[in-house]
Parts: structure tokens; sequence; C-alpha cells
């Protein structure tokens, strides 16, 4: 049989139901579809950008040697096998297998593409191809099949073989382990299975979920989910769809637990919601949400472990707890940023308590400015009383994101500070419990904050002791064999010595990832010799506004500009560096996001990979931009600071990533001259080193007469300094290993 598009470089034995035979012949009537299929191959070798005959998409060598051999041999052989099957009799049968082998790699590269199916799964859904074909033309059902699959393998294989006789049981079965995997996706989706026995049950679980979402539907009441809603007799479901008829109902949701247990009435909420016409109390609002998130923690780290079912997700408390923090403090104080009668400019805090103001300022741990968390501190120690103490207040707000506040303390150089209002043995005891229990965690959220919270502590005394009780937890780790807390202590321990530059400690031998330090230039070029940067813009205010400066900084002299309606292309001159930008279209009619889609479209189709990410937006947006993000980028710029999900998310995507951050909103009249630095430095063919590139841009900073912008300059972060992100591409290098 003919073989012409793919070679295979590597020597892997199997042992397939059907072997390939070098003697089949293939009619000439049929060889336009074995050729399909010899496209979508040849395809799918050049996902990595190559055509070589290697499939090289995933980190791992050893995995992408057996893809590649899945998507060589083993098609060729299940090619041979429909060719020579005697079941397979008529021309019309042979082709609709020959097409399933072709839908099945064009579903494949589709859903590489989009990110919806791990490429290391690709034996997995090959083998089970094979069977269910095998089944198929037994005239057998692949039901039983698709529930031994996970739901990504299951999607592709169900959408090949939609004529099979188990389809509609194998759409169900497929249901459900979508629901598992996307809950908050129950009610979009359910209506094709509101008669079947489970549609019940995931209402139920949608509701613990989401709230929310059942309230929206249970509004339409005559649509086929809203009736879905209205039927179940689950006491919670039945509460809200109550509730779906009280004004304001969305301001009651963070109190449903309270509700339905008798401890507060929809009169207790109404007097801060309802006021005859006036606007709702939002202070008092927002003390009662305080004090609800007290009691919920409470409840999460009792004895008898109790989470409420409107602590999380939309409408859940401590997402409104942070809207209406955000909403009503910390954007009017951090409007006012440069008033100097400080007492007008936070008069919007002026009835909080200690209290409120802990939670204020933890729940604005992304947008809140560095003057106005400094002031917003000051006021909660002077509301803590004459003599004042911050072990009581932690007391009194159940520890809850203790370990939060004490990382914030310390990026605004307060930590010191903050500890000196308590006894000795109490900072001793809480710095011990803000580095214990770290390998207890789910993720690594508590491990990150803490070597974020190193790298800003200027009290080596305090770092001392810090770094004491990391080698201390090092050592049970090592005496209970405890294979993570070794693993995340003993990560610590040596990324914090290696901040001490007299310890000559050499982090990217020790922990086997790339230099922290520098990039060499050669390693940001692709195969054409260009270094290709892709520029994310939102069309909110900030991204209309600044967009023209960002592409006016580009002298014509050095840099050929070109533009569409959806983007911008800006080459350099010499240098080979390449910069595509999308326009800050409007947001509200989604054409920015639009425009980013399409931009990603037209940069694979051209073989181009980018290596420099620069996201251009508030910290909200961010997560779209790491969606977008094509993998791999060896540079990224964030204008907003990226917080411990989006740094584990961006380092997922692109494993080597050098990250430049900053705690607080990024400016403007800043990234631009980051992002000049950077081009010139590319351009030169020189190494780009971020100690020499921090100097240089300090120097530059310091001598600026606007203050706001050297204060903005002291909070960006070089990615040597970034010691959250460098202990993450250690855990997962270890954890690889």
């Amino acid at each position: 049989m003919k073989r012409y598009l793919l070679s295979c470089l590597i020597l892997i034995s199997f042992t397939p139901a059907f072997a390939a035979q070098d003697s089949v012949i293939v009619p000439i009537y049929r060889q336009l579809f074995h050729d399909k299929i010899d496209n979508e191959q040849a395809q799918i070798d050049q996902l990595d950008g190559k055509t070589d005959g290697q499939v090289n998409i995933t980190h791992k060598p050893e995995t992408n040697l057996v893809i590649t051999g899945f998507f060589t041999n083993k098609i060729n052989e299940l090619e041979d096998f429909v060719e020579q099957h005697k079941k397979i009799i008529t021309n019309n049968d042979k082709i609709r297998y020959l097409t399933y082998i072709e839908i099945l790699l064009k579903k494949f590269r589709y859903n590489y593409r989009s990110k919806e199916f791990n490429p290391a799964n690709t034996p997995e859904l090959v083998e089970s191809f094979e069977k269910i074909m095998a089944a198929d033309i037994d005239s057998l059902s692949m039901a039983s099949e698709i529930e031994k699959l996970p739901y990504a393998t299951g999607k592709i294989l169900v959408e090949v073989f939609a004529e099979n006789e188990g389809y509609a049981d194998s759409k169900k079965i497929l249901y459900l382990k979508y629901c598992s995997l996307y809950p908050d996706k129950i009610l979009q989706t359910i209506e094709p299975y509101v008669s079947e026995p489970f549609a019940d049950s995931l209402v139920v679980k949608s509701t613990l979920l989401n709230p929310t979402a059942v309230y929206n539907i249970a509004q339409a009441s005559n649509s086929k989910v809203g009736m879905l809603i209205h039927r179940n007799s689950n006491p919670l479901v039945k509460t809200i769809v109550e509730l779906s008829k009280t004004p304001n109902a969305l301001l009651y949701f963070p109190f449903l637990d309270d509700i339905l247990k008798g401890k507060k009435s929809i009169e207790d909420i109404k007097k801060y919601i309802d006021r005859k016409g006036e606007a709702y109390d939002s202070v008092g609002y927002f003390k009662l949400l305080v004090q609800t998130e007290i009691d919920y923690s409470k409840r999460i780290t009792g004895p008898v472990k109790d989470t409420p079912v409107a602590m999380f997700g939309a409408n859940g408390l401590r997402e409104v707890l942070k809207s209406k923090a955000i909403q009503h403090f910390i954007t009017p104080i951090n409007e006012l940023h440069d008033l100097s009668n400080i007492n007008t400019r936070m008069r919007a805090t002026d009835s909080l308590s200690a209290v409120d103001l802990y939670f204020m300022m933890i729940m604005g741990e992304s947008d809140i400015y560095t003057s106005s968390f400094k002031h917003s501190y000051q006021r909660m120690l002077q509301r803590l009383g004459k003599v004042p103490r911050t072990d009581s207040l932690l007391h009194n707000v159940n520890y809850d994101f203790f370990k939060k506040f004490i990382k914030m303390t310390a990026n605004f150089n307060k930590l010191d500070n903050f500890l000196s209002y308590m006894p000795q043995s109490s900072s001793e005891n809480l710095m011990r419990e803000f580095i214990a229990n770290l390998d207890k965690t789910n993720n690594l959220e508590d491990a990150i904050d803490v070597a974020d919270s190193y790298s800003s502590i200027a009290d080596k005394k305090l770092q001392s002791t810090i770094l004491s009780y990391v080698i201390a937890n090092e050592k049970e780790g090592v005496e209970k064999n405890n294979s993570r807390g070794k693993t995340i202590y003993g990560l610590l321990k040596t990324i914090f010595l290696s901040a001490d530059t007299t310890n000559k400690i050499d982090l990217t031998k020790l922990l086997g990832i790339p230099s922290i330090y520098e990039i060499e230039n050669k390693d940001l070029r692709d195969d054409s010799g260009r270094i290709v940067q892709q520029v994310y813009w939102y069309g909110d205010k900030d991204g209309k506004t600044f967009f023209p400066s960002f592409i006016s900084s580009f002298s014509p002299k050095e840099w050929n500009i070109t533009y569409s309606s959806e983007w911008y292309e800006i080459k350099s001159k010499k240098g080979k560096v390449w910069i595509y930008a999308n326009r800050p279209l409007d947001n509200d009619a989604n054409l920015d996001d639009s425009a980013q889609v399409h931009l990603n479209n037209y940069l694979f189709e051209n073989g181009m990979h980018p290596a420099v990410v620069v996201h251009r937006g508030h910290s909200y947006w961010l997560p779209r931009t790491i969606r977008r993000m094509a993998g791999d980028a060896k540079v990224v710029v964030l204008g907003s600071c990226g917080g411990f999900k989006n740094l584990n998310d961006i380092i997922d995507v692109n494993p080597d990533a050098h990250i430049i951050s900053t705690k607080e909103i990024g400016a403007g009249d800043i990234n631009r001259p980051i992002l000049n630095y950077l081009n010139q430095t590319f351009e030169s063919g020189q190494k780009l080193v971020w100690k020499k590139m921090w100097a240089s841009l300090t120097k530059l900073f310091a001598a600026d007469t606007n203050r706001s912008i050297r204060d903005s300059w002291e909070n960006y972060i070089p990615p040597y300094k970034n010691l959250g992100a460098i202990f993450l591409k250690g855990y997962n290098n270890m954890a690889q290993e």
C-alpha cells in the first residue's frame, strides 16, 4: 500500500489485531480516501511547526515517539485492515471505515489545537478506536467501551462513530462524564436530557455549585429546564425557586445557608437591601457579609467540617464579598491616589472596623494600590485601639485568610510591623503556622505565597526565622518519608538560600530548570530566525486610551508598520523582530475577543509561534490571555499581577517562561520602556540579562519627576526575583522525573 506523506523515524513494536500487509493493493477508485488520510497525517506532522516525520507536541521525547508511531504505523495498519477485512465487503463500507479513520485524525487535530485533548492520551484514543471499529463491523454497541474512557477521548470517538447502534446510549454516558468534569455547565446543556432519570440529581448538583444559575433559569418557569427545576423536591432548590420571585434576590444568595438553617430570615437581610426607594446600605451589607464569612469559616475549620453551599461560586459569599470590597471601598480610594488629603481620600472606609478593613484588603489583593493598602493598613491598626494587638485581630477573624494577609504585608513591607503588635511567642507561632502544612493542601498556592513573601522581606532576622522553620519541616518530611513534604520544603530551602548571593547557589543546576537570570537570543528565534512577539489588548477604556501611544512608540525609521481591520503587524528593519498586536476593538461587542482569535489563527497558519507574549490589560482579562497563548513562550510580560492561579496556568502552558509582573496594576508609562528595552535587545542579537536590564530601567525611572512612576516601578518584579514562579517551575520539573 502506498505510504508517502509521513516517514516513521522510530522503531516501535505493535501487536495489533489487524496487522499491516505489504501486499495490500488499493483500487484506484478508493485511493482518494487513502490520500485524505495521508493528508491528515501530514497535517498532524506539522502541528509542531516542522514537517519532519516526528510529532513533537509534548514536553517528553519518549511520549512524542509513541505519538508519532501511532499516527504513522498504527494508522497505516488500520487502513490495511479495512482493505483486507472479510466482513467489510462493499466499496461503500470500505469507504465508510476509511472515512472514520480520516475523521479520527481530523478530530484529534482540532481537539489538540483547541486544547481539549491531551496528546499523551493518543495511544488510548487510537486503541479504543480500533476496538470500537471492530465492534461496529459486527453491529455491536460501542457504549461499553465509551463507559471506560475519559470524557475527552470518548467525545472524539462518539463523534466519529455517529452511526453506531450504541450512539444514543453513548451520548448519555458521555454527558454524565461531561457533567462530572464541568458541573458549572449542567444547566446550559441539560435540556435534551430533562426526561432522563438522572436529570433531577444533576439539578441538585448544579445548585450546590452555582445557585445563581438555578435562580436565573427558575425565572423562566415555562421553559423545559425551568419546569425541571420547579418540579425538584430538594429543599435548597425549592428555596431558590421561592427567591426567584423576590426583588434583588441575588443579594440574598451569600446567606442561603443561614436562611435554610433558620439563622437569618429574608427580612433580616432585606433591611440592608430594600430601603423604600433609597440606595441600599452598602456599608451595612458589607459588614453583614464579613460577619457571615467569619461564621462560615468556623464551619469549614471546625471539628465537623461543613462547607456552606453559599460560600463559593457565582454570587456566593466570597465572590460578593470581593466584588463589594472593590466596588465600594478599594476603587474609590484607588481613584483618589493623587489626593494629598488622606482623610478625604480614605473617606469611603470611615465606617469600617479593623475586621472589615482586614477583609477589604484581603479581598482586593489583585486590585489594591500600594498606597491604598498602606493607608488602609494604618487605619486598621488605629481601630484596634490605643494598644493594638494584631494577634487578637487574627483571633477575631478566625485566622481566615491569615496566610494571604501575611503574604500581602510582606509584599508591601509591613510584615515586621504587623508582627511587632503581638507578643514574640505569638509572632513565632504565627510564622510557624504560615510555614506549616504546605504539603497538606491540594494545590501549591500557600507554598507559592511563602516563596513570594520571602523575596519581599527585608528583615534578615525574620528571613532567618522563616528559613529555620522551612528546614525543620523538610527534616520532618524526611523522617516521615513524606515525599510531597520533602519536595516542597526542600525546594523552598534551596530557593531561599539562593536569595543570598554569598551562598553561590546555582538554581539552574540544582532544580534542573533553565537559567532564571538570562536568555540567549538564539533561544528566542524560530527556524526562520524570527523573534515573534504577540501583544494582547482589550477593548475597554484603558485599552483604547493606551493603544495609540503603544503604536506611536515604534519609529517608522526603525519599524515597518502594517495594519488590518483587526491587528497591527510591526516588523523591525533589522534583527527580524516581528510584533503582532490585536486592536482594542469594542469589548462590549466582543470584537476584541474575535480579533485575538483571528490573529491566533493567522499566526498558527503561517507557522509563527510567539516566543514573547505581552498582556496589556487589567488582571481580570489575564485568564483570557492565558487561554489564548500558543504555548512555549520564553518571555511573558504581565501588565497586571499574576496571582497563584494565573501563575500556575502560565507555567503550565509555558513551562520555561521568564515572567515579568507587578504587585499592582501595570502603568503604561512603565510598560513602554520595558518593551522598548526588550525589543532593542532582541534586535541587537545580544543575550537578554535581567539584572542588567533592571539596573538600566531603575536608573531611568529614578530620574523621573513623576513620583507615582517611581513608586510603581518599585512594584515590578523581575524573573529572577519571582520566587513563586521559580518554585513552581522547580516543583513541576521534579514531579516529571
